[in-house]
């Protein structure tokens, strides 16, 4: 006997396959199982026992004669004579006698596989392997998209994940957190969504970001308390979960092949249901009891007809009535499950039930195979689907992250990286975080914050715990603001930079920053010079008054003019960009310090002489090559800075000497040659930069700068200096290195101040002496070759290195 277990691998999958396998699958197993087991009896009756028993039979007599004839010999010698019949005087005990047909058992053995082949119906024959044959398809039917290669490497993949998702700590802590929410805090919060809903909102809304998103659940808000709930290992399978998950949704949703391959199936079922039952049903009357043989086998027997007993007729026709019921029952529950099929659009799967039992309103809905499989589960288990769905949602992602990121960065970390940054501010830089650890704000101390390359910031409310914070940097960086964190920075933030690659990246709600003093922009504002730039207002901005923009704009962007009463500097490092229209300047008046930095200017723009308070202009790396119109400069009679570096001037007009008002002057990285003589008429010049020109000759007028403090030659060539040079007696640096200078005068001694020198790069052969008298000079101030600082005396080297 074959035992049911054989056959189990067509009716069991892998225990964690019955998340996908509905009701009516499981339905329809069990159903498969009856009939296989009708199967299996009845193949198991076949083989075991007797399959039909024949007896010759009496046949009636003819109609002719020698018909007539024949029958009578062979009735009489096969008929035994009447026994007498009994009297009452005379009782006669008779033996009952069966039919003489002098076979013997091999004959009736062949009779009986005669009868059954060529007597025997052919359903009442194969009937129990034609429902072993039916229930293994419709077994195979049913688990077939389990087996194909191209469903069921989804399919896979999918438990294995949905299993994860499920047990995983992540999601309880998630869920839990929901359920622990207490009414009011969710009725707060849809009143909160429904005013959002019917009100546009500003900068004063719920949440403002730089990517216009809608709303984030405020439980999602990390709770310290609870922060270390999770540990390290726990909190990394969970982030590679969400990952595997966007992976994978990404795969399935691109086709529907799980949906055809089940519908193909169920149809091939409902198919196959039909044939059988109108098959049977016709067939079913043919398993008699006894049946009629006429087989042409006399000249081995001697009987042509025989009468048969089917031995299983009578079983089998209850079997075929029984196993047509669950036929018909299977039958049912496959056309059930194409009315489910095709009267629900499964390749669509909304999780709004989701979101509004949980409250996390982010979960996206799904289509194609991702939704297909998801109806399946909730037919199996609505929670499944539930529990799935918390690593469907960016704000769970982003908060995971967020406990990640506070136990890997606790606060003692982060003070480590505290450093004092160029405008002597404690300042905290992260860089390629994952996110903004919420420990940040426990760094009360904390007056500059930097973030570079960090997706997805969000700084809440408690940024507000940071007092003495003034300066924000956010480069290249994407970031979301709580209202009562925008409110702080309006009130507190005095700098602010902001690095990136696109315009659309620009925060919208730096333009409300009320209190903002400075600003630095970095990045394209337009990938086509020939259009304007369109900055939004800065007219909010009342209290701004440092504007820089790197960039690559062609004119001075409109909204700057809207600052332009209260901005008092202006920087503009154009990358090369040439600057074309520069009359926005003129609105400047209050302007005091102004660069233009790699503009491509030919000449110095006119609108900058309109520019009656200006302290400070710098027009390094542009395009100059005469600067006649410096002239005009006489007229700011408050300009004390004038940096004309890295061009091309050959030459300084004498009109430089109406400039009496300077104080610092660069014209290093040029290509002057001589120097006039009017330059030292601006005598209360402080700092005199003229290194990499090619000057031979330094004019001994330089000897009227009395208030010269820095003096610089680098890299010229010129052969001799001017003793007049050493009256400039309040001099402190003196750079005269890489020239053709083969003496230094003794008089070097009377600067008394000075405390850096570099002579490197010349023709010395000694040092003089006279450098001990220069006291602040030391050893570290001193650039020159050791063998040359060697020739000096040993007690001014012993000087020169104590500090």
């Amino acid at each position: 006997m074959i035992p049911v277990t054989e056959f189990r691998q067509f009716s069991e999958q892998q225990p964690a396959f019955r998340v996908l396998k509905p009701w009516w699958d499981v339905f329809t197993d069990y159903l498969s199982v009856a009939m296989l087991m009708i199967g299996v009896f009845g193949c198991t009756l076949q083989v075991m026992q007797d399959k039909i028993i024949c007896l010759p039979k009496r046949v009636q007599p003819a109609q002719n004669h020698s018909s007539l004839s024949n029958v009578s010999q062979a009735v009489a010698s096969t008929t035994p004579l009447p026994p007498p019949k009994p009297s009452p005087a005379n009782p006669i005990t008779v033996e009952m006698k069966g039919l003489k047909t002098d076979l013997d058992l091999q004959q009736y053995s062949f009779i009986n596989q005669m009868c059954y082949e060529r007597a025997l119906h052919w359903y009442a024959k194969y009937f129990p392997y034609l429902v072993l044959i039916h229930t293994l398809v419709f077994m195979l039917c049913s688990n077939f998209w389990f087996k194909f290669p191209g469903s069921s490497s989804k399919i896979e993949h999918f438990i294995s994940i949905l299993g994860k998702c499920f047990d995983s700590p992540w999601t309880t802590r998630a869920l839990s957190e929901v359920s622990g929410e207490d009414s009011e805090e969710k009725d707060n919060r849809k009143n909160n969504m429904n005013r959002s809903n019917t009100t546009q909102s500003g900068p004063e809304g719920s949440l403002v970001n730089s990517q216009s998103l809608k709303s984030i659940p405020e439980k999602f808000v990390v709770d310290k308390s609870t922060a270390g709930a999770l540990d390290k290992k726990e909190g990394e399978q969970a982030k590679a979960l969400f990952e595997k998950v966007k992976k994978f949704r990404l795969h399935v949703e691109e086709g529907d092949i799980l949906y055809a391959m089940y519908v193909r199936q169920t149809v091939l079922k409902v198919i196959k249901f039909l044939i059988i039952i109108a098959y049977n049903s016709a067939l079913v009357s043919k398993v008699q009891f006894t049946v009629d043989c006429n087989v042409d086998i006399q000249d081995m027997t001697g009987y042509k007809n025989f009468s048969c007993n089917h031995t299983m007729a009578h079983l089998f026709s209850k079997l075929s009535f029984c196993y047509l019921c669950f036929v018909s029952i299977y039958g049912l529950t496959c056309l059930y499950t194409l009315y489910w099929l095709f009267y629900r659009s499964l390749r669509e799967y909304s999780f709004e039930y989701v979101r509004q039992e949980t409250g996390i309103d982010d979960i996206p809905d799904v289509k194609n195979d991702f939704a297909f499989m998801l109806h399946m589960i909730d037919q199996y288990d609505p929670l499944y689907s539930k529990r799935f769905a918390v690593f469907l949602s960016e704000v769970s992602e982003n908060k995971l992250k967020q406990l990640n990121l506070n136990n890997e960065w606790t606060p003692d970390k982060l003070r480590q990286k505290l450093q004092t940054n160029a405008h002597n501010r404690l300042e905290l830089p992260l860089i390629m975080l994952s996110g903004l650890p919420d420990t940040v704000f426990e760094i009360t101390e904390l007056q500059s914050l930097k973030l570079e390359i960090i997706k997805n910031v969000m700084i809440p409310a408690t940024i507000a715990q940071l007092d003495n914070l003034q300066e924000l940097s956010l480069h290249q960086c994407s970031v979301k603001i709580h209202s009562a964190a925008l409110s702080f920075l309006k009130e507190n933030l005095k700098v602010l930079s902001v690095k990136f690659d696109d315009m659309r990246e620009l925060p919208p709600w730096m333009y409300g920053l009320r209190n903002l003093e400075e600003l630095y922009l970095v990045g394209s504002l337009s990938h086509d010079i020939s259009r304007n730039v369109t900055l939004e207002s800065l007219r909010d901005l009342k209290s701004l008054k440092i504007l820089s923009i790197k960039s690559n704009v062609s004119k001075i962007p409109q909204a700057v003019v809207d600052v332009s009463s209260h901005l008092q500097k202006m920087c503009i490092h154009n990358d090369g960009t040439k600057l074309v229209m520069l009359n926005n300047l003129k609105k400047m008046t209050n302007l005091t310090e102004l660069e233009l930095v790699h503009c491509d200017l030919e000449r110095i723009p006119h609108a900058v002489f309109s520019l009656l308070s200006l302290q400070e202009l710098d027009l390094k790396e542009n395009n100059l090559k005469s600067i006649e119109e410096i002239v005009s400069f006489q007229h700011l009679r408050k300009l004390t800075v004038l940096k004309l570096w890295h061009n091309s001037i050959t030459y300084i007009p004498e009109h430089i000497k109406k400039l009496t008002s300077l104080e610092r002057l660069s014209f290093s990285h040029n290509k002057i040659e001589v120097l006039p003589s009017h330059l030292f008429l601006c005598n209360k010049i402080r700092y005199l930069d003229l290194s990499y020109n090619d000057i031979r000759f330094i004019p001994p007028e330089i000897g009227v700068l009395q208030s010269l403090q820095y003096f610089s030659i680098t890299c010229n060539k010129v052969e001799s200096l001017p003793d007049e040079l050493y009256f400039c007696k309040k001099l402190k640096t003196l750079k005269i290195g890489k020239n053709s200078l083969s003496v230094l005068s003794p008089k070097i001694g009377n600067l008394l101040f000075l405390s850096y020198l570099d002579v490197k790069g010349n023709h010395f052969e000694i040092l003089p002496p006279e450098l001990g008298d220069c006291r602040a000079l030391k050893r570290a101030g001193l650039v020159v070759e050791d063998a040359l600082f060697e020739t000096l005396p040993s007690d001014v080297r012993e000087q020169m290195k104590t500090e």
